[in-house]
């Protein structure tokens, strides 16, 4: 086989046959003639092939070495000798004697060597014939067998690198014979089984067992696009002496015979695949983080490229017509191919395909389609020219198109890409992208459900919070609504402000427990009576009674209320409290101070009496109300929650309006996970 280049930094050892290990066996003799013919050096190989000892041969004639020539003819020695110096080196056959008399054949070479004296020597080497051939034979065999076998032959060392392999073995893998070479096995032969062909070939290196005949699925970097199947067989070197530690192994391709096992292996990757995405997508009711979900599970293991669009449906009911352009908004994409695929897949967030383009083909059929990114494709689904000539320039080669359909109704459509490196996509790849777009579209659904659901509750709860509070000369309110996360849906909270007779206003701050439109209603319906009931009941435990029926009549299971009226005439306010965090109040030197507001039972509980607490307040002091949402979130309880309210009160007293911000900045730096309502009231005296 031809030699190849070895990696840097790697010591790959011989790159053909190497005799080194078999001439160990064969006895070669070292022996020197000078310029008399006279023997001048005897090695311990000469002693052992000839069988004269140094003693018996040094200043004796060469042609004690070869049998006696014939009469007048010149000796065997002499034309050795005579070839050395008149050639510089000659190596032949010739009939050497051993001191017993037998005749045998036996290989020479010889050449003058310059001594310091300038006296010129002709060394010779010597060996049986015999041994040379069967030398020659097995080189001869073991070349011929790297060269032309059709089966694939390697060496490993003991760390498993190439050292040694056949072009059959490379042409299988795709790459040069020099690419191997230094690299570790598991480099270039990739499988998909785990990692338990590479814990057997360490096995086979540590255990000194043969493995024999075992099928394995791979790919190779020099044939990415291709699954192979090999028979392997592999067995450890035996360490002769001189030779390098290892492992031996012979490589058949039986893919065409073991198109099962590809199959399986395939089978394997899609449903692995399936099970990931299965456990990954729908984890949030998000629409974002949903088709999110889709592109990371799909690229790259089973795309190069994928893109989630929503239909933008400008009318109800939502029903596709083929006739007319389709507007679609891109939530999420994604890609492993190099420039220009980013700007591809990431560059529009709304998309319109004219009548006619492949998408309106896939929504008109309900099934996924696969197409061939070509100028036919690109001109029939891209209407801007500079975005088709990108879609070309990409590096994709095939697109699968799903359509994306829950309740009967075209949600969106999913695109996954490829490009020729890989696979074209098969009838079993259209069936694995149909059902993750299934699963996608049941999630996106679900999604798109739940924040029509939220928004209307979100709608409802500002509709049915005032939109206008009752104003005073004495009492100068900010209040802040914060609805929560998306996450969690809109809650129950809610507030007012209600003018009295006498100058008076009661301010009102609830929480119905819950979320969605039933709490939003619920909470419309509470702070409407509430806000009814303070006409005409002056004594807050009686109001908070009355609630309390009305609640129960609603089927409100719990809520909670707090109900405070102030008379600026008498400078004092009076309390009720039903279940609800106490209020707080900053005196005008910034002390805050908690109120200490006798707590009552939740409305809805019914059964349990209310009490009204009076509470002096100078003027200029700022009335607190909150709701639990402002003091308590995960990973925070509600008494580190509210002293962090008090440490943010206690700062440099300001505008009412500065204040709710900052106290919203500090204590809800995020999206809050349930709903906050902040209501600042500073008061004053009359006169």
């Amino acid at each position: 086989m031809s030699a190849g280049r070895p990696r840097a930094g790697t010591n790959p050892g011989p790159l053909r046959s190497e005799p080194g290990a078999l001439l160990e066996h064969v006895s070669v003799a070292v022996f020197g003639v000078d310029a008399d013919e006279r023997i001048c050096f005897w090695g311990p190989g000469a002693e052992d092939l000839f069988g004269h000892d140094a003693a018996e041969a040094l200043a004796r004639p060469a042609g004690l070495l070869f049998p006696d020539p014939p009469p007048g003819t010149p000796g065997a020695a002499e034309g050795l000798t005579q070839r050395a110096r008149e050639f510089g080196y000659w190596r032949g056959r010739l009939s050497a004697r051993h001191r017993d008399g037998t005749v045998f054949g036996c290989g020479f070479r010889v050449f003058p060597v310059t001594g310091r004296t300038g006296s010129s020597v002709v060394l010779g080497l010597a060996a049986p014939g015999a041994e040379l051939d069967r030398v020659k034979t097995n080189l001869a065999f073991l070349d011929a067998l790297f060269e032309t076998c059709p089966i694939g032959l390697l060496m490993l060392d003991e760390d498993l690198r190439y050292v040694h392999l056949n072009q059959a073995l490379a042409d299988m893998d795709g790459l040069p014979i020099e690419e191997h070479l230094g690299r570790p096995l598991d480099e270039i032969m990739i499988t998909s089984d785990g990692g338990e062909f590479g814990r057997t070939v360490r096995a086979v290196a540590a255990d000194g067992r043969p493995l024999v005949g075992a099928l394995v699925g791979l790919r190779t970097p020099g044939r990415p696009d291709r699954d192979q199947v090999r028979s392997v067989s592999l067995f450890p070197l035996s360490r002769a002496v001189g030779s390098r530690p290892g492992m031996g192994g012979l490589m058949v391709d039986v893919t065409d015979r073991e198109q099962a096992i590809l199959a399986a292996t395939a089978a394997r990757q899609r449903l692995a695949l399936l099970d990931r995405a299965t456990a990954g997508i729908g984890t949030s009711l998000d629409v974002g983080v949903t088709a999110r979900e889709l592109v990371d599970a799909v690229v790259p293991d089973f795309a190069d490229a994928s893109m989630v669009e929503l239909v933008d449906w400008m009318d109800e009911p939502e029903v596709f017509d083929p006739e007319l352009p389709l507007t679609t908004r891109r939530i999420a994409s994604g890609t492993v191919l190099p420039p220009p695929a980013p700007e591809l897949v990431h560059g529009l967030d709304r998309v319109t395909y004219p009548p006619g383009s492949a998408i309106h083909q896939v929504l008109r059929t309900g099934r996924p389609i696969c197409f061939a990114v070509d100028e036919r494709f690109a001109t029939r689904t891209v209407l801007n020219r500079a975005r088709a000539r990108i879609l070309l320039e990409s590096g994709l080669a095939r697109l699968v198109v799903t359509p994306l359909i829950a309740r009967g109704t075209v949600q969106g459509l999913t695109m996954f890409g490829r490009s020729p490196a890989r696979p074209a996509f098969d009838e079993q790849d259209l069936s694995l992208a149909s059902e993750l777009s299934s699963r996608a579209a049941l999630c996106l659904d679900n999604a798109r459900l739940y924040s029509r659901v939220q928004t209307i509750a979100l709608t409802l709860q500002r509709a049915l919070l005032p939109t206008r509070l009752a104003t005073s000369p004495h009492v100068r309110v900010a209040h802040r609504y914060v609805p929560g996360s998306h996450a969690t849906e809109v809650g129950g909270d809610w507030y007012d402000v209600i003018g009295l007779s006498g100058g008076r206003v009661a301010l009102v701050v609830g929480d119905v427990m819950g979320h969605g439109v039933r709490a939003a209603a619920d909470m419309g319906r509470l702070r409407i009576t509430a806000n009814t009931l303070a006409r005409h009941i002056e004594e807050p435990a009686v109001l908070l009674a009355e609630l309390d029926a009305c609640a129960q009549e609603a089927g409100i299971e719990l809520a909670t209320c707090l109900y405070l009226v102030y008379d600026p005439g008498r400078g004092r306010a009076r309390i009720g409290n039903a279940g609800h965090p106490p209020p707080l109040v900053v005196l005008p030197d910034g002390t805050v101070e908690a109120v200490d507001a006798a707590p009552g039972p939740p409305l809805g509980v019914g059964g349990h009496p209310f009490a009204t607490t009076e509470a002096e307040l100078p003027s200029g002091a700022t009335l607190v109300l909150y709701t639990d949402g402002l003091v308590e979130a995960r990973g925070r309880d509600i008494d580190q929650g509210t002293a962090r309210l008090r440490a943010e009160l206690a700062r440099a007293p300001g505008p009412l309006e500065e204040t709710a911000d900052r106290v919203l900045a500090g204590l809800l730096p995020g999206p809050p996970h349930d709903d906050t309502v902040l209501v600042l009231a500073r008061v004053g005296r009359v006169g």
